[in-house]
């Protein structure tokens, strides 16, 4: 049987000389700083490219934080050894039957442990999304138990201590969120929030908050100062018992959510926003969902967020945000804004410009190609890396 041919000529010489390009260029790729956000990696839809193309697309991005909304092994396999650390999920459909503490075993045991043990960086569960946006009590009495199986889970595999376990929260949980020092849990939440606060206490876990300025403009664009949203320059609100002065909406709500759970008697939980962003479609009552205005608040909260700012509460504690979202995604429902809020368009186009400059590989690099094609391809994406250090250093 004839040997299975090598690399050919072409790709080999191609191979030798982006490899010296790209040694050439190192010290300017490895000067390049991750950059402090996340972001979140939706997907609801049947045109996006595949994981291993959007873990290089992430790479040439300086992007190392990703949360998922499951855990997909093809997206874990496909980043092991990049460094991205990783926010999992635990969707609401399957919550109730994280309370049994086998299947909260039997879970950890199949999605997160190999994953774990073959170098992929897990670092945090969220267990269900949202869950007291609607009226599924079954899932509401359901979820701090399941965090609490998944914790002991963790433990037993000796995990714990290396993945936080938490859950992401609309600001519908919120009655009160302005002034910021009068922030205040929903009498429906409240009941639930108090021991889930014992437990995040307890355990050191984040307090996952989506916040969408976003929506408090769409609702209401006569009263809501556009360049309050937009992290514009503005005179900004002064919160009248604290005399602390917000000039943008979202630092706003997230010290609301600090008051909120300080008043249930917590100090020692710390906040991040789980999901912010701004579509760049709507429908025609979908006021503000323009390209410009999202490009606009994305690329503002992008300067904030390196520089390490905090909010007006907590200035020195920076502020910790996973954008809404890395994609458009074609097939999720509802209103035209769900679909539009990605930093990019499935075929890496950047639906906006905000000085991110990625490089999306094109589908050969899927192939099983020979082993010389595919060191093109990977040099390839170094080389685009390596530029755009250069040129900005």
């Amino acid at each position: 049987m004839a040997a299975a041919p090598g690399p050919s000529r072409a790709a080999a010489a191609a191979a030798g000389v982006l490899l010296v390009l790209a040694v050439l260029l190192t010290e300017h790729t490895l000067a390049a700083e991750a950059l402090s956000i996340g972001v979140n990696y939706g997907q609801i839809a049947n045109n996006l490219p595949s994981p291993r193309r959007v873990s290089s697309l992430l790479s040439s991005l300086k992007i190392s934080k990703v949360k998922l909304y499951d855990a997909d092994p093809r997206v874990l396999r496909a980043f092991l050894g990049t460094g991205v650390e990783f926010v999992v999920g635990i969707g609401n459909e399957h919550v109730p039957a994280m309370v049994s503490p086998a299947a909260a075993h039997a879970w950890l045991q199949q999605h997160v442990a190999p994953h774990l043990r073959a170098g992929a960086r897990i670092t945090c569960i969220t267990v269900g999304n949202e869950a007291f946006k609607g009226n599924d009590t079954a899932l509401q009495a359901s979820l701090l138990p399941a965090m609490r199986a998944v914790h002991h889970a963790l433990g037993a595999l000796g995990l714990q201590g290396r993945v936080d376990v938490t859950t992401a929260h609309s600001l519908d949980i919120m009655a009160v969120s302005y002034p910021p020092s009068a922030g205040a849990f929903h009498p429906t939440a409240g009941a639930h929030l108090r021991p889930f606060l014992s437990f995040l206490s307890a355990t050191g876990a984040p307090f996952l908050i989506n916040c969408y300025p976003f929506f408090a403009y769409k609702d209401d664009p006569a009263r809501v100062p556009l360049e309050y949203v937009l992290f514009q320059p503005n005179a900004g609100v002064t919160d009248p018992h604290t005399r602390l002065n917000y000039d943008n909406m979202l630092y706003a709500q997230v010290d609301a959510v600090y008051a909120a759970i300080q008043a249930m008697g917590y100090t020692d939980v710390h906040v991040k926003v789980g999901e912010t962003g701004w579509p760049s479609r709507g429908d025609p009552d979908e006021y503000g969902a323009t390209p410009e205005h999202a490009g606009t608040y994305i690329g503002n909260l992008l300067r904030r967020i390196e520089m390490k700012q905090g909010t007006p509460l907590r200035p020195a504690v920076p502020v910790d945000v996973y954008v809404f979202a890395l994609f458009n995604e074609n097939l999720k429902p509802g209103p035209a804004s769900e679909r539009n809020y990605g930093l990019f368009y499935p075929d890496g186009t950047p639906v906006y410009n905000v000085g991110l400059r990625g490089y999306l590989p094109p589908p050969m690099a899927d192939s099983q190609g020979s082993e010389g094609t595919r060191q093109v391809i990977h040099l390839l994406a170094l080389i685009f890396m390596a530029s755009v250090a250069f040129a900005f250093s």
